[in-house]
C-alpha cells in the first residue's frame, strides 16, 4: 500500500556554511570539511524525501538555498529563537500552505530511507502522532496529524532527555503515538563513522572518506 500523499514532509535545515554547521566536528575536521559533511547529509536527506509520495515537500531553511536543493521543494525561512520555537514555527508555517498532517525530520540522519519516511507518513493515518527517537536522547522525526506548535514550545532541546520530554508532551496531550526505530544523529566524529557505515553509498559516506581525518 502506498503512503497517503496528503501529508507534508518537512525538513528543518541550515545552509551548509563553514563555521556555522557541524561545529562539534571541528576538530578533527576543518570548518570546510564539516560544512561538506553537513551539505552531503542534507542532500542525501532531501533526495530521500523527494522519493516519498507527499502533498508537499517543504524545507524550513536557515540560510539561502544552494545547488543541493532538488526541485519540488517549497522553501520557508526559519523563524524564532530557540530550536523549540523554530520547530514550532516550521510546523505552523508548513500547515499554512495547506491544512494537512506533517512529518518533520532534520538534516542529521542521511541514513534515513524512503521506506522509513513512508512508514511515518502512513502511521499518521491511524495515529495522532509519530515519533522517531534518536540514540543521543533526542528525536530525529516528529509527525503530527493535526500540527499544534504548542506541543513543542518549551521542550528543552539538545539535551539527553529531550526525546523523553517531547514524547511525554505528546502523550499528556492525549495523542496516540506510533514509534519509529532509533536512528543516530550525526553530532560527533564517532557518529559520522557509524552513519557512513550504515549508508556506504551515500554522499555523506563519500564526503567523510574525503576528509583528511580518514586519509
Amino acid at each position: 500500500m502506498s503512503p497517503d500523499p496528503g501529508a507534508h514532509i518537512l525538513v528543518i535545515a541550515k545552509e551548509p556554511v563553514p563555521g556555522k554547521v557541524k561545529t562539534r566536528l571541528t576538530p578533527p575536521c576543518t570548518p570546510h570539511e564539516a560544512a561538506a559533511l553537513a551539505g552531503a547529509a542534507l542532500e542525501d536527506t532531501l533526495r530521500t524525501v523527494a522519493r516519498v509520495p507527499a502533498a508537499h515537500r517543504v524545507i524550513a531553511l536557515d540560510g539561502i538555498p544552494g545547488p543541493w536543493l532538488p526541485p519540488g521543494f517549497t522553501v520557508l525561512p526559519q523563524r524564532g529563537g530557540g530550536l523549540d520555537e523554530r520547530l514550532a514555527a516550521a510546523f505552523d508555517d508548513a500547515h499554512r500552505i495547506s491544512p494537512a498532517p506533517i512529518v518533520l525530520i532534520g538534516m542529521d540522519t542521511p541514513q534515513v530511507s524512503a521506506g522509513l519516511l513512508a512508514d511515518a507518513v502512513k502511521s499518521l493515518g491511524t495515529h495522532d502522532a509519530v515519533f522517531g527517537p534518536a540514540t543521543d536522547g533526542g528525536f530525529w522525526l516528529l509527525g503530527l496529524r493535526d500540527p499544534d506548535p504548542g506541543l513543542l514550545l518549551g521542550v528543552p532541546m539538545s539535551e539527553p532527555t529531550t526525546g523523553e520530554i517531547q514524547l511525554n508532551r505528546l502523550r499528556e496531550a492525549g495523542l496516540s503515538v506510533a514509534r519509529m526505530p532509533h536512528l543516530t544523529d550525526v553530532d560527533t566524529m564517532a557518529d559520522a563513522v557509524e552513519v557512513a557505515a550504515l549508508a556506504p553509498r551515500s554522499r555523506f559516506a563519500a564526503a567523510l572518506a574525503g576528509t583528511a581525518v580518514l586519509r
